[in-house]
This record gives C-alpha cells, structure tokens and sequence, in this order.
C-alpha cells in the first residue's frame, strides 16, 4: 500500500504560479509511475503529466511548455510546477502512483486525497 500525501495547491491568479508536491511512503523507484491528474467540477479526470521511474516524462498537450513535473529521489517526492496559470487550470489535483507487480505487470494504484487548485481571472 503506497500513502500519498500532497500539498501545495491554493488560490491564484491568471498567469500565476504555483507548485504542488506528493511524497510518497516508499522509494518513488518502487513505482512504475507517478503522476498527476485533475478534476474539474462536473468532468472526468484527466492527465496532466506522469513520470517513470527511470525519469521519463509525458505531458498532456494543453499542459505543455507550462507544466513541469519532476522528482526529488531522497524525499521519495514528486513535484508539479505550474506556471502561466489559466482559469480553465482550476481543479481538484490528485498525486497518482501505479505499481506493476508480478510476472504478468499487475496494475496496482494509489491516489492521494487531492488538493484544490483555483486560478482567478
């Protein structure tokens, strides 16, 4: 069972910055991935970034170039820094992690309580 604890989210305005953070309760080189994921008020969830364990990344298209999701090994934590913050940016953020487990890649996934982020225009 991997805890997830994030923080960091709150109110900003447009073309703002903020930087969220979700530490992890076991080495992040346990997990397979790691990411993020956002809800806004009546819409599903969706990608904002993830990152491997070996350090790779991908990004969702509208989160490119102002997004950047990185890792912090020895505080098994990972950040997402969010800069040229839009309205539409305004969620619930939630810290992912997907293990695979076994011979067969067992799908295994955690997710932390998630944090408000509101961006003002």
């Amino acid at each position: 069972q991997v805890q997830l604890v994030e923080s960091g989210g709150g109110l900003v305005q447009a073309g703002g910055s903020l930087r969220l953070s979700c530490a992890a309760s076991e080495s992040i080189f346990s997990i397979n991935y790691m990411g993020w994921y956002r809800q806004a008020p009546g819409k599903q969830r969706e990608l904002v970034a993830l990152v491997t364990n070996g350090g790779n990344t991908n990004y969702a298209d509208s989160m490119k170039g102002r997004f950047t999701i990185s890792r912090d090994i020895a505080k098994n934590t990972v950040h997402l820094q969010m800069d040229n913050l839009k309205a539409e940016d305004t969620a619930v953020y939630y810290c992912n992690a997907r293990k695979l487990v076994g011979v067969r890649d067992n799908p295994y996934e955690y997710w932390g309580q998630g944090t408000q982020v509101t961006v003002s225009s």
